[in-house]
């Protein structure tokens, strides 16, 4: 199944977010989808020191490891893209 059909997958991806960032306020239901996670349409008002701890999340908690920025940037940028890139199918 691909990651963006995935809802548990992509459930556990905004609790890791929202948990990483320290962004109690917000709720794993309040954050879309499809939301670029780095705009300002974003509820997280996410900046690049959380960029680096969701890479630390995503290495400690999929195992992912994204070499580079271009790298964080390609994937990072909404849930169901990071979704599919962890679970391509």
């Amino acid at each position: 199944m691909k990651g963006s059909q995935d809802h548990i997958l992509k459930l556990r991806l905004k609790k890791m977010i929202i948990e990483v960032c320290e962004k109690d306020n917000i709720t794993p239901e309040e954050l879309t989808d499809d939301v670029e996670l780095f705009s300002e349409n974003c509820c997280l008002a996410l900046d690049s020191l959380d960029a680096l701890e969701i890479s630390m999340g995503l290495q400690s908690d999929f195992g992912i490891r994204l070499p580079d920025s271009k790298a964080f940037r390609r994937h990072v940028t909404t849930i169901n893209k990071l979704a599919d890139f962890i679970q391509p199918e």
